[in-house]
């Protein structure tokens, strides 16, 4: 690690050679010279948005989108002296690794779950989330559990550990329905097409949160933790820097305040 000069005569001779940070960080950053990205000078992440509160669209954000994920990919990006920019992406086509190895992002930030199977696709960094699963219903439904909603039509997201939890414990299975993204589940809900939506909790928490109209009835232990991915065995370098930004991120206090600012304290 080294720390910000300020670029000098000198330096500025040698600025093409390396990464300088860029803008409001602080502290110290990661000697990033010799990383490859997609784009000079930026950090290109794909996800999945709207999934709040880990994607969120924000006109008044430079990159146009927040949310906890998007934030703690900026810190990074900060750490190693680089501009994050990000792509709305589906998910499906990131948890496959297909976006990835198509070069059209450096990495995917979209609450992906590190399983053994994606990893067969995708290089995952350290985790940085811890999740589980649970169902939402409308308040006054009377569902209670899982079990209760025997030929009722439940929303999963496509490609998710959400469809691979439901498609093994929901008492109807032939009746669920999935959809691209929250974007589409959320109104499936309120407007009656399904009656329950399956996905990871936080997500579910902040509809609950959102309109108290609907609320979480149960949650499932899936011990699940969640990575950014890239593409597998194609930039180890940038793996091995972001991991030391995370790492760095996590010891100087900045992921507990963007926790705090999205989940409360831990």
């Amino acid at each position: 690690m080294k720390k910000k000069i300020l670029l000098t005569t000198v330096a500025a001779l040698v600025f093409p050679l390396l990464l300088t940070a860029c803008g409001g960080g602080g502290g110290d950053t990661i000697d990033a010279s010799g990383l490859t990205t997609i784009e000079s000078g930026k950090l290109t992440t794909c996800s999945d948005v709207p999934y709040p509160p880990f994607e969120i669209e924000d006109t008044s954000s430079p990159t146009g989108y927040s949310g906890f994920d998007i934030e703690i990919a900026d810190a990074i990006a900060k750490k190693l002296g680089l501009e994050l920019a990000v792509k709305d992406v589906d998910f499906d086509a990131l948890q496959s690794g297909t976006v990835l190895v198509a070069g059209e992002c450096d990495l995917g930030t979209s609450a992906i779950t590190i399983t053994e199977e994606r990893k067969a696709n995708i290089d995952f960094t350290d985790s940085y989330y811890d999740s589980l699963q649970s169902l939402l219903v409308k308040a006054d439904s009377g569902y209670k559990t899982l079990a209760d909603l025997k030929d009722k039509v439940i929303g999963v997201q496509q490609g998710t550990t959400g469809l691979s939890y439901a498609t093994e414990h929901a008492p109807s299975p032939d009746l669920l329905q999935q959809f691209p993204s929250d974007g589409e589940l959320w109104p499936a809900m309120t407007s009656g097409q399904i009656d329950a939506i399956l996905q990871d909790q936080p997500v579910n928490h902040q509809h609950e949160v959102d309109d108290p109209n609907y609320v979480i009835v149960e949650e499932y232990q899936t011990d699940e933790h969640y990575g950014f991915a890239l593409a597998k065995d194609k930039n180890p370098e940038l793996l091995k820097a972001i991991n030391e930004a995370l790492a760095a991120i996590k010891a100087d206090g900045t992921y507990d305040t963007l926790y705090a600012k999205y989940f409360g304290e831990k």
